[in-house]
């Protein structure tokens, strides 16, 4: 019988990659009963703090914007379990799972939500702005992110480090200038970055058809290959970063440049809190979608493999219930001051690093001087 920790080979279905002037990933992916688990796990974990997210917010403890990532758990979940924890990675705002998955834990990333000091971003970036190690936001502005992560990029090229920058951003962003800004400077100086645009088909209430001339996001790159992955199949996303990852950082040979992926996904939500996301797509199509489901997929797989039976995977899927629940009923008692004027002086340098200002005050003494 197989050990749960014991590797084995599983078979990706043939049509899911598309290519541009490169060879596909590899259509098998070795993998172990464990981390299948795992994998179900996160990728259910996330979908429950997005639901529970959802209700927060129309029970008004949540304000201001919240992008959910319903149906997108593949994408950040097979991504992490392709990389190394010293791979950075940056993103756009629907970056709560990119958040989990990077090491934010649960009650943190509620916190946040909820505004709570206690909060990943001591609750001030709110669902927009989490950060963790390795991990450079959550950034609100469309497309701006994308020359950042060609920065960092820039900077792990400099620490002669074999890692990969991740640079993700949504289809919605792929026709800002400053995204083609950045795919220059990253070929010029041949950076070690996988550029991935995650497109969930939809952007803030328009189609992708509507708003692109060319939907081949994965051959944006023009000077450097891309490959389109099916995004709702978490292990056709892990075999595809992996083989990127081998490419970029040079550990079977030759070291390869920028290249571009762009994960096919679908989000269940609308495109935030005030979007119904019913208005410009029809209920059949969302719930065909849903027939496409990553966690489902995966599921299906476990039960093929014998990895689990389904009483187990009920029992796992109870159990990240209760976790959630109990992670998000501690965030709502952090006990915290509420916020006053001081606090806009907090976090302008690293906590603890603050020099004095005029006359040898501090910010908050200065500001108090001047009014």
């Amino acid at each position: 019988m197989q050990g749960d920790d014991e590797p084995f080979t599983v078979s990706i279905p043939d049509d899911s990659y598309d290519t541009y002037n490169i060879d596909p990933p590899p259509y098998t992916l070795e993998t172990t009963k464990n981390q299948l688990r795992q994998l179900y796990k996160d990728m259910t974990v996330i979908r429950r703090l997005e639901l529970t997210a959802d209700s927060l917010y129309k029970e008004r403890k949540i304000r201001g914007f919240c992008h959910l990532s319903t149906g997108q758990e593949a994408v950040s979940v097979g991504i992490e379990h392709s990389i190394t924890k010293d791979d950075p990675l940056i993103t756009a705002y629907r970056s709560h799972g990119f958040t989990y998955m990077r090491g934010g834990t649960l009650r943190s990333i509620f916190g946040e939500l909820l505004g709570k000091q206690q909060g990943i971003s001591y609750g001030k970036g709110g669902s927009m702005h989490m950060f963790a190690k390795g991990f450079y936001g959550g950034n609100g502005i469309v497309g701006a992110h994308v020359p950042v992560g060609a920065g960092i990029g820039l900077a792990q090229q400099y620490s002669g480090k074999k890692t990969m920058t991740l640079d993700i951003y949504g289809d919605g962003a792929a026709n800002q200038g400053q995204v083609h800004e950045a795919f220059n400077m990253a070929k010029l100086w041949n950076l070690p970055i996988l550029f991935g645009c995650e497109n969930n088909q939809y952007g803030m209430g328009t189609s992708t058809e509507r708003a692109s001339a060319m939907t081949d996001y994965y051959k944006r790159g023009q000077y450097f290959p891309g490959i389109r992955i099916n995004g709702m199949d978490i292990l056709a996303v892990m075999a595809a970063v992996k083989y990127a990852r081998q490419l970029i950082t040079g550990e079977d040979g030759d070291h390869q440049g920028p290249i571009l992926y762009e994960y096919v996904t679908y989000r269940y939500a609308g495109h935030s809190m005030s979007d119904p996301g019913i208005a410009y797509r029809t209920r059949e199509e969302l719930q065909e979608k849903r027939k496409e489901d990553p966690i489902t997929t995966l599921k299906k797989k476990l039960l093929e493999l014998e990895v689990n039976t389904e009483d187990e995977i009920k029992v796992i899927e109870k159990e990240i219930r209760n976790q959630v629940n109990q992670e998000v009923e501690a965030a709502k008692k952090m006990d915290d001051p509420p916020p006053t004027p001081k606090t806009l002086f907090q976090d302008i340098y690293v906590r603890g690093t603050e020099p004095g200002s005029m006359r040898g005050r501090t910010a908050w003494e200065t500001y108090q001087y001047a009014v």
